[in-house]
């Protein structure tokens, strides 16, 4: 699954990796947090940055106390269940990220966090979708959720799953607008390479949800985690 992530970048490194104007002021947040704001490039307009809220709420949730549980897809189930397969259809997303964190379980019990990123990249997207949610009160909300995969051999000993890092040739494919077939976006949906990824403990900070700080992504020790 994807619980937490980490982006931090210059609007410059944004605007390279995924073609996007009109860059909104986004705040560095080294620990983003479930039903967070967190920034999304959508296929409804041309490319560009927006904030939606982390957490889907189908357009025919009652309320919004579902959110919390709504922040990652299944890939393989995506185009089958109620709550994503219209989202899937025509709403996708890009949601920008620098890594991720996950909990290694240890002999013990004890979780110790893990920073998770790509070892050329810097930024990168995970894959998205999108809904419009309507508010008894008649307010629009925003809101999308990431998907999510069969982890590869590298995430493995970390968790059975791993979010959907995109590769840079299928943005265009996965941002196509309007309604598109499942079996094409599916096979979008695929495994990030194992040696193009690394990891590293860091600190146990990363537990509470709210608190952001640089520091958050500063290994603890030990060199990255080997396959």
């Amino acid at each position: 699954m994807c619980g937490r992530f980490v982006l931090a970048v210059q609007p410059q490194q944004m605007a390279l990796e995924f073609a996007v104007g009109n860059l909104p002021q986004l705040a560095a947040n080294y620990n983003v947090a479930p039903t967070q704001p967190v920034a999304v490039i959508t296929n409804e307009t041309e490319r560009q940055v927006s904030l939606y809220k982390w957490g889907l709420l189908p357009s025919w949730a009652k309320d919004a106390s579902m959110a919390a549980k709504m922040i990652n897809a299944r890939s393989e189930t995506v185009d089958e269940k109620p709550a994503f397969r219209a989202a899937f259809k025509r709403r996708r997303c890009i949601i920008p990220a620098n890594g991720f964190y996950e909990w290694r379980v240890n002999a013990d019990g004890k979780k110790t966090p893990m920073y998770i990123h790509l070892k050329d990249r810097e930024l990168f997207g995970f894959a998205g979708l999108w809904e419009v949610w309507h508010s008894p009160e008649g307010d629009e909300v925003r809101t999308c959720t990431i998907l999510t995969t069969e982890a590869n051999s590298f995430m493995q000993s970390l968790h059975t799953r791993m979010p959907v890092i995109l590769h840079r040739e299928d943005y265009e494919a996965w941002l196509q607008p309007g309604e598109m077939a499942a079996a094409p976006l599916k096979t979008l949906l695929r495994q990030y390479e194992d040696e193009k990824m690394t990891a590293y403990e860091v600190s146990r900070a990363v537990n509470r949800a709210g608190f952001s700080s640089p520091e958050m992504i500063t290994p603890v020790q030990s060199p990255p985690l080997l396959l």
